[in-house]
């Protein structure tokens, strides 16, 4: 089950070209990332970096833009696991605006690093009871 978010291209965001920047794309998916922890595993990402010193840092990404981001709009993010391992994580993202229409996807994988060493660790059990709830095909 995806876990479906909100956010507004704000103004910050945009280019030259009155669209947003392809970077400001990835900080928005970023944003929608760390949101996501709080539905999925009742844990906010601070919480998990600070506390339990935990990271997914992005290790492989692919995207596709398929229509312009513009000012104002607002931004649905739907958020799934594609791939649950030991120690990986694979994410779909889409983002559709406020007419429905996908404006971008993305498939990223993530890996669950100590904080302290940034050495590769098995993603804990609680995490993985939440984030197992939220791949695709679960109901």
């Amino acid at each position: 089950m995806a876990v479906t978010l909100q956010r507004s291209v704000e103004f910050s965001m945009m280019d030259m070209a009155k669209v947003a920047y392809y970077p400001s794309i990835y900080d928005l998916a970023h944003r929608f990332f760390e949101s996501a922890w709080e539905q999925m595993c009742d844990v906010s990402y601070v919480t998990m970096i600070t506390e339990r010193r935990l990271g997914f840092p992005v290790v492989n990404i692919t995207s596709e833009f398929l229509a312009p981001l513009r000012y104002g709009d607002t931004i649905t993010a739907h958020l799934s696991i594609t791939h649950l391992g030991t120690a990986s994580l694979g994410w779909d993202y889409r983002f559709e605006n406020q007419e429905g229409t996908v404006v971008w996807t993305s498939q990223q994988t993530t890996v669950c690093v100590n904080m302290e060493t940034m050495e590769k660790q098995a993603i804990p059990d609680d995490l993985r009871k939440g984030l197992s709830e939220h791949s695709q095909g679960s109901e």
